[in-house]
C-alpha cells in the first residue's frame, strides 16, 4: 500500500498550519454532533424479508440427482448405493421418510415424517433449474407422527400424532397438531380444521389418520388410547370445515376399504433401486420426475430420500 503522507506539502507558516488545524477540529466536532443527533432522532429501520428461500437449486442432467433425508434435512449423494449402507431400520413412525407425496400444479410437495414440509417447482429466479424449499417443523415434528395429509382452504396441511405402537402413561400428544407452509416464508405455522375440534389434544384425543380417498371424501380417525376413557371413533365428510357432529360415522370395514389399492409406483425414467428398496410417490416437475424412495422391512424403514431425473 503507497503511504500519502510526505513533507511535501507541508505548510512553511507555522500559524497557518495551526489555524487551519483548529478549523479542521471545529468542522470535524460539528459534523459528527450532527450525524450524531441526526442518528438518534431518527426511527430506526426494521427489515422484514419477504418470502421462501430455497434451500438448493436442482439442475438435473444425464445422471439421477438423489438426496437422502435426515432429522436436518436433505443431503446429496452420489449414488443410491451410497444410502444402502448407512442407516438401521427404525419402525417407521420414528423414522425420517416421505409421509405423503402430492402432485400440485407447480410442482410437487412432500410430508417429511420427523421433519416438515418439502416443495419442489422451477425455479423463478434467474438461475435454471428446480427450486428446493424445505419448511421445516422444529421440535414440533421431531417427536411425533405424521398421520395425515390434506389440503384444507387452499393450504396444505400435515396432522401430527403420537404413535400408539409407543404410547406409554407418559405419553403426550401435540399442544398443536394440524400444520401448514406457504411461500411468504420457510416457516410452518399452525392451521385450524374444524372438523378436527371435536377432539381435542387437551383430552388426549388424537388424529392418527386423515385422507382425502378416491370417492372424493374426507375419512378421519380419532383415537384416545391412554387413560381412563380409551375410545375410537370414524368418520368421513364430504366438508371439514364443517363439525365432526355433522358428519357420518362409519365402521371399520367402510374406513379400511376407503384405503387405496396397493400398487407399486413407477415410471420409464426410474432407474432400479438395491434390494429392500421401493419407491413411494412420483411426480412431475417441468421437465423431470420426482419420486421418493425408502429402505423398507415390514414395519421398519431404513434410508430414505428422493430422487430428481430428466425425463
Amino acid at each position: 500500500m503507497k503511504n500519502f503522507t510526505t513533507n511535501r506539502h507541508k505548510p512553511k507558516n507555522g500559524f497557518l498550519f495551526c489555524s487551519c488545524g483548529l478549523w479542521l477540529i471545529f468542522l470535524f466536532l460539528f459534523c459528527f454532533n450532527s450525524c450524531t443527533k441526526a442518528s438518534v432522532d431518527k426511527e430506526p429501520v426494521l427489515v422484514t424479508w419477504s418470502g421462501a428461500y430455497p434451500s438448493a437449486i436442482v439442475r438435473t442432467g444425464n445422471s439421477p440427482i438423489w438426496f437422502q433425508l435426515t432429522e436436518r434435512g436433505p443431503v446429496h449423494i452420489e449414488t443410491i448405493e451410497e444410502a444402502a449402507q448407512v442407516d438401521a431400520l427404525v419402525p417407521w413412525p420414528h423414522a425420517v421418510h416421505v409421509r405423503f407425496f402430492a402432485q400440485t400444479d407447480d410442482g410437487v410437495i412432500m410430508t417429511v415424517n420427523r421433519d416438515g414440509f418439502m416443495k419442489i417447482t422451477p425455479n423463478s429466479g434467474k438461475e435454471r433449474g428446480y427450486a428446493l424449499y424445505r419448511f421445516p417443523g422444529g421440535e414440533n415434528w421431531l417427536s411425533f407422527t405424521v398421520g395425515g395429509f390434506v389440503f384444507y382452504d387452499g393450504f396444505p396441511a400435515a396432522v401430527l400424532y403420537t404413535d400408539d405402537l409407543f404410547v406409554t402413561n407418559e405419553s403426550e400428544q401435540p399442544k398443536t397438531r394440524t400444520w401448514s407452509f406457504n411461500m411468504n416464508s420457510n416457516a410452518v405455522f399452525p392451521i385450524d380444521i374444524p372438523a378436527l375440534g371435536q377432539f381435542p389434544e387437551s383430552d388426549n384425543w388424537s388424529i392418527d389418520s386423515l385422507r382425502l380417498a378416491d370417492d372424493g371424501m374426507y375419512y378421519l380417525r380419532a383415537a384416545r388410547r391412554a387413560g381412563e376413557r380409551p375410545a375410537i371413533r370414524l368418520f368421513r365428510t364430504s366438508n371439514l370445515s364443517r363439525s365432526v357432529l355433522d358428519s357420518e360415522e362409519i365402521t371399520v370395514d367402510i374406513f379400511y376399504n376407503s384405503f387405496p389399492k396397493e400398487k407399486e409406483v413407477s415410471h420409464p425414467s426410474l432407474p432400479k433401486l438395491p434390494e429392500g428398496f421401493v419407491y413411494t410417490g412420483v411426480g412431475r416437475v417441468g421437465g423431470s420426475v420426482v419420486a421418493s424412495w425408502e429402505e423398507l422391512e415390514d414395519f421398519s424403514i431404513g434410508a430414505a430420500g428422493f430422487v430428481v431425473i430428466r425425463r
